[in-house]
């Protein structure tokens, strides 16, 4: 009785067609992720819970859900703007499938998610925008979560806390979605009219309309390291300038040089650091 058998030597080459008899290395599907930042490839269980780069630093885009377990007190939240329903103001083609397949990818309403709760026991209203949601654009219903929010804010005298990640305006939605930056920028007014705070959280990536408007407008802006911030793409303004930029251009680090951010702050800090904001500013 044979205990060994013996195989032929198949020779592997880039012509090689493999059959079912060669066994290949299986990497289960999320067991690495690549780091945008520094590109290397990092076991998952090394991000934490945290999602931070055990290499470079760089925070991991993260669902809207997990800001929010990460932000708020144990089960404090209050979601608000549940009802707004959607519309296709311009009947853009497939539009309302994408919709329908970011809500059942997200398990969110749409590209932000609004309420209030509390940050070691302050009460505070709170947005948090959710880039897997259609790269967190910004269209009608987005714009009128958070105006809403704003306004219920202002009434209540309640601070207000926004994290930002977004491609910019919904281009599906077209002078539409431009609008919510008027709107949002209303209510903003309003909110620091009546003596109230508003913070904003700069997150990877913030771009576009949403930088242009309420992004930049907060009472104190703080952002977590490496997050994209700008306006108009890299791409869009080296064809235009005819010009290569640095590396570090739209880079939290280099938003903040300028003048533009507060402070960045790690993402294991920043629930005590708006804490003692609220704190402060009660």
């Amino acid at each position: 009785m044979q205990l060994f058998k013996k195989r032929a030597y198949i020779p592997i080459t880039k012509h090689t067609q493999l059959d079912e008899e060669i066994d290949a290395p299986m990497v289960p599907d999320g067991m690495f992720a690549q780091c945008p930042s520094c590109k290397k490839a990092i076991y998952t269980k090394d991000l934490g819970t945290q999602k931070i780069c055990p290499e470079c630093g760089y925070t991991f885009r993260i669902r809207a859900q997990k800001r929010i377990h990460l932000t708020l007190d144990e089960g404090s939240f209050e979601e608000w703007n549940q009802d707004i329903p959607f519309e296709n103001p311009l009947d853009f083609p497939n539009y309302d499938k994408k919709i329908k397949q970011a809500q059942m990818n997200t398990d969110l309403h749409e590209a932000v998610l609004t309420g209030k709760g509390l940050i070691d026991g302050l009460e505070t209203a709170i947005c948090v925008m959710d880039s897997h949601f259609i790269m967190g654009s910004m269209g009608k219903v987005v714009g009128e979560k958070i105006t809403r929010t704003f306004e219920r804010a202002t009434n209540e005298k309640l601070p207000m806390i926004i994290f930002t990640a977004s491609g910019g305006a919904r281009m599906q939605e077209s002078i539409l979605s431009l609008m919510q930056m008027a709107k949002i920028s209303g209510s903003v007014a309003r909110h620091s009219d009546a003596g109230l705070l508003y913070v904003t959280v700069l997150t990877d990536p913030t771009t576009g309309g949403v930088t242009a408007s309420f992004a930049m407008q907060g009472d104190i802006i703080l952002s977590e390291p490496q997050a994209l911030v700008g306006f108009a793409g890299r791409r869009v303004i080296e064809q235009t300038m005819n010009e290569e930029l640095p590396d570090d251009f739209q880079l939290a680090e280099s938003v903040l040089e300028n003048g533009f951010i507060d402070k960045i702050v790690l993402r294991k800090d920043l629930k005590e650091t708006l804490s003692q904001i609220l704190r402060i500013h009660q």
